[in-house]
C-alpha cells in the first residue's frame, strides 16, 4: 500500500520549506512549526493575508516570489503545491537531488511521504492516514477524534511523562515496567481526575501503583505476571 510505514520525524534544529499557494492555504507552515522545525521558509505570492499572518510567527520566513532550486539547499523536508505538472516535477527533482524529503501535494509520484491528518493535544499526536485513498475520510476521522480527545489530554500526557521520568530509574527492567504500567494506568480515571482539576492526585496514584512495595495489586497485574500478552505490543505501548 502507498505510504504504509508510519513514522514521527524529529525536526528540532532542522530547516523546512513550503512552496506554493495551495500548501500555504492548507496550513503546512504552521504544521511544520508545531512539529519543531527550527526554520520554515515559505515561498509563495498568495494568499496575501495568510502570508501576512505567517510573517508574524517565530521561526517562519516568507519570501513572496517564485521558487528557486537553491531554496532547498540545507533543507530536511519540503511540502509544495503547484497547479502545473512541470513545476511539480521540477520541485520534486530538485528536492531529491539534495536528499530532501518532499511531499508535492496531490501528486503521489512526487511524494516521498504522506502528511496525515493530525490532532494535537500537547505532546499527544493522533495521526490518521489513508494511503492517499481518501483525504475526506482522514479529515472526518480527525474531526471525530478531536471531539473525543479534548484539550485536557495535553495535561494527562504531561502527568504521564512526569511520572514515567521520575520512576524510570526505579523500574529498570523493561518487561516489569511494561507490566506495571498496564496495570496502573486507567484512562477513564485519568480523564476524570484531570478534568476535575486533580492532576496532582493522578500523579500520586500512578506513582504509588508503579513503585509501591508490592507494585500494582489489582487482578490484572496478578493475571499478567509472567505471561506475555498478544495485544501488549512493545514495552510501554510500542513507541520506539
Amino acid at each position: 500500500m502507498p505510504f504504509g510505514y508510519p513514522v514521527m520525524l524529529q525536526l528540532d534544529g532542522r530547516r523546512a520549506v513550503v512552496i506554493g499557494e495551495g500548501a500555504v492555504r492548507e496550513r503546512k507552515p504552521e504544521g511544520l512549526v508545531a512539529g519543531g522545525a527550527a526554520e520554515v521558509l515559505v515561498v509563495a505570492t498568495t494568499p496575501a493575508a495568510h502570508l501576512d499572518e505567517l510573517e508574524a510567527l517565530d521561526r517562519v520566513r516568507v519570501e513572496r516570489r517564485p521558487w528557486r532550486p537553491e531554496d532547498l539547499d540545507g533543507t530536511a523536508i519540503c511540502v509544495a503545491w503547484s497547479s502545473r505538472p512541470e513545476v511539480r516535477d521540477a520541485i520534486a527533482r530538485a528536492a531529491r537531488d539534495r536528499g530532501v524529503w518532499v511531499n508535492v501535494m496531490d501528486d503521489v509520484a512526487n511524494c516521498d511521504f504522506a502528511a496525515p491528518a493530525v490532532v494535537r493535544r500537547g505532546e499527544l499526536i493522533l495521526a490518521i492516514g489513508t494511503g492517499g485513498a481518501s483525504p475526506a475520510l482522514a479529515r472526518r476521522l480527525r474531526e471525530e477524534l478531536g471531539e473525543h480527545y479534548g484539550e485536557h489530554w495535553a495535561e494527562i500526557l504531561s502527568v504521564l511523562r512526569e511520572v514515567r521520568e521520575s520512576t524510570l530509574a526505579l523500574l529498570p527492567d523493561l518487561t516489569e515496567r511494561s507490566r506495571r504500567w498496564r496495570a496502573a494506568l486507567d484512562l477513564d480515571e485519568a480523564e476524570k481526575l484531570v478534568v476535575a482539576g486533580r492532576s496532582a492526585e493522578l500523579r500520586d496514584r500512578l506513582r504509588a501503583r508503579l513503585v509501591g512495595d508490592e507494585g500494582p495489586s489489582d487482578d490484572r497485574s496478578r493475571s499478567d505476571a509472567g505471561r506475555p500478552r498478544d495485544d501488549a505490543g512493545p514495552p510501554e505501548g510500542g513507541e520506539t
